[in-house]
């Protein structure tokens, strides 16, 4: 029974039954090995990237907070300048309004000084009009000598000169005292009293005697003029000096005004720069923000992935110690030495309804066979590769195993069908625009590429023909001396069989010693449960789940080391029994092989001479493409990158939608059986 149980697991691991176990058993512990060394490689690799992304990651945020940093303060600076400018712009604005005040009042007061010293210069200039005109008319008066006067003309043409304000006290005096005298030789008894004289009988006439008060009215006359004459000069002066003012002041409160426009103009600016840059403020502090915070999040994150790392690869450096010490103890001559000698191969066509046996009483569900049968009749009814893996894997694995295996597949059904749809989308409109363009290429090169395909099709199956006849006669001529040295070599060989199994025997329970001690550290260790997620979609994948080392779930190196031990311990009662067919299989052997090896070699020498012809007709057609398909490589380049993503393979996307869609319908009615839901399957 224990000898059917590694049978079965070497068959169920997809061993090929034409060599020991001894030779299986090491090439699974050394294929766990290069998987394990890869794997740990891999790890190394991926983790490398990540451990780049995260010094690149960081080194970038630091920077760019760092620069940031940096915009705040040159913004920062820049609203304190604005706000500096703005206050020294507000003073200048001020200062000029109060300027400006200043000489509008200006203004004003020398206007209003102006209109004051016109007035007064027109009174003037009025009285010194009229004393002018008095004075001619009295001077006239007093010179009319050739003719008598009436004495009231005259006496009133003096007192109106004497009446004149601007006529001198001392020249009213004089004109007073010359009207007080009497009239000589014509007023008889003539008064003193020049008041009593106006009040008498009017005298006929008298003759002239004033020649010195004509001189002096005329003097004043002269004199009048030419304090005329000046007074108007100075009014001239004066409204010149005034305009000269007025134009002063004008232009003052004009220049103000343009620079206070000016300014204001400058004021509004700065104020507008001085928001912007509060704005462009307040967003790159935000923006700083979030770039610490995602710093932050990165650096925890590569610190945990670090840690992580290190103790993955610690354990998995110990498992592929321990399987590297059990290859060497199976490799020994104690074990792998006597195996090579003795052991024989082990599962033959004979042991498949044995091995029938063994899968049907190892714990199988009636229940597993009966969804085994329906995902079995649904994969021939709609075609479906999956559900004929399912409907096998649910015939041989264990019965929870293969509930996990039916939902884990129900749920990458519907991810499969959306990711799908998505992506379909985008390939028609890719697909389509890139045929129209290789379609047009396509179609000059064609012909040319059908006789090169078909040449080098030719080429390579007759050269692929001619390798693997080479290869076969010369495997067939060692494989010739290898079983005639064999076949000499066993009959010595066996009688040293029992003793090499014991020891081996012994070489072979080291080996599951130390994988049995290992697997027992492994299912304890605190390996990575990541919970935690990049804080960035750009971090590059690296590993999510815990490592407890590289053992499938089916089995164990134990279970085929087991194998190797019922092997030997079977060795000592085959041996005399193999003898005596290895002799009869030997001598059919040989007669096959050198029948075998003389038709290898005619068909040899017939390929080799077609593959000369057709190789130079290739050389020839290939030369004339090259020069025909430079255009067509760029649509041909685009649309290779499109064909792993794009390009149904064999079947049409609503084929495939639909075929899906049959196999999650199938897959949740075999769910429900498994559950315990009647569900019809017929």
């Amino acid at each position: 029974m224990r000898t059917m149980r590694g049978l079965a697991l070497l068959a169920l691991a997809g061993v090929s039954t034409a060599v020991t176990p001894i030779e299986k058993v090491l090439s699974l512990m050394n294929g766990m090995v290069d998987k394990g060394v890869a794997a740990k490689q891999d790890e190394e690799v991926k983790f490398s990237a990540f451990d780049q992304w995260c010094t690149n990651t960081v080194g970038a945020k630091t920077r760019a907070i760092q620069k940031q940093t940096d915009e705040i303060d040159a913004l920062n600076a820049e609203i304190e300048q604005c706000a500096a400018d703005i206050r020294s712009l507000t003073d200048r604005i001020q200062e000029l309004d109060e300027d400006v005040g200043r000489w509008k009042k200006d203004q004003k007061a020398a206007t209003a000084v102006r209109e004051r010293e016109s007035a007064d210069f027109k009174a003037t200039v009025t009285d010194y009009t009229e004393s002018l005109t008095a004075l001619a008319a009295a001077i006239a008066t007093l010179k009319g000598e050739s003719h008598d006067r009436a004495q009231a003309d005259f006496v009133q043409s003096l007192i109106q000169v004497r009446s004149l304000p601007l006529v001198p006290l001392e020249a009213k005096r004089a004109l007073t005292m010359f009207l007080q005298q009497p009239v000589a030789d014509s007023v008889p008894d003539a008064m003193p009293d020049d008041r009593l004289a106006y009040e008498a009988p009017e005298a006929n006439a008298y003759e002239f005697q004033s020649g010195g008060v004509v001189d002096m009215l005329t003097k004043l006359e002269d004199e009048f003029k030419t304090k005329k004459g000046e007074l108007e000069e100075e009014e001239l002066k004066a409204q010149h000096a005034f305009a000269q003012i007025i134009q002063q002041l004008s232009d003052n409160i004009e220049n103000a005004d343009h620079e206070i426009s000016k300014k204001t103009t400058k004021r509004a600016e700065t104020e507008q720069s001085k928001a912007d840059a509060e704005g462009d403020l307040a967003a790159t502090m935000a923006e700083r923000d979030e770039e610490r915070t995602y710093k932050a999040d990165t650096e925890a994150l590569c610190a945990l992935k670090t840690s992580d790392f290190h103790s993955r690869q610690q354990l998995r450096a110990e498992e592929l110690e321990a399987i590297k010490k059990a290859i060497e103890i199976i490799s020994s001559q104690g074990v792998a030495g006597s195996g090579e000698k003795h052991l024989p191969a082990l599962l033959q066509v004979k042991h498949a309804p044995a091995l029938a046996q063994l899968r049907s009483s190892n714990g199988q569900a009636p229940i597993q066979k009966q969804i085994s049968e329906f995902l079995a009749e649904r994969a021939r009814l709609s075609g479906s590769s999956l559900l004929a893996q399912v409907a096998e894997h649910c015939a041989s694995d264990p019965f929870g195993k293969v509930k996990k295996m039916i939902k884990d597949l129900i749920s990458k059904l519907v991810q499969e069908a959306t990711e799908e749809a998505e992506h379909h989308g985008w390939c028609q409109t890719e697909l389509t625009t890139n045929k129209q363009t290789r379609d047009k290429k396509t179609e000059e090169v064609n012909v040319l590429e059908s006789e090169i395909e078909d040449l080098t099709a030719t080429i390579s199956q007759l050269t692929t023909d001619i390798a693997d006849l080479t290869t076969a006669l010369k495997d067939l001529a060692a494989d010739m001396a290898e079983n005639t040295a064999e076949r000499s070599a066993n009959k010595a060989e066996n009688m040293a069989t029992i003793s090499d199994a014991k020891a081996a025997q012994t070489a072979v329970e080291s080996a599951m010693a130390v994988m049995k001690d290992f697997y027992a550290k492994s299912a304890e260790a605190t390996a990575l449960s990541q919970v935690s997620k990049a804080p960035a979609d750009d971090a590059p994948e690296t590993f999510d789940k815990p490592y407890t080392g590289l053992l499938p779930e089916g089995g164990s190196v134990v279970d085929f080391l087991e194998v190797i031990l019922s092997d030997f311990s079977r060795l000592e009662s085959e041996t005399s029994a193999q003898e005596s067919t290895e002799s009869e299989e030997y001598k059919a052997y040989m007669f096959e092989s050198e029948k075998d090896q003389a038709l290898k070699d005619n068909e040899k020498k017939h390929k080799s001479e077609t593959l000369t012809n057709k190789q130079s007709a290739l050389h020839s057609t290939q030369e004339e493409l090259t020069l025909t398909q430079q255009a067509l490589s760029k649509a041909v380049t685009y649309y290779e990158k499109l064909k792993p993503t794009c390009v149904d393979s064999g079947i049409t996307y609503e084929e495939r939608v639909k075929r899906r869609e049959a196999e999650m319908q199938s897959l949740q009615e075999a769910l429900k059986i498994l559950s315990g839901t009647d569900v019809d399957v017929s």
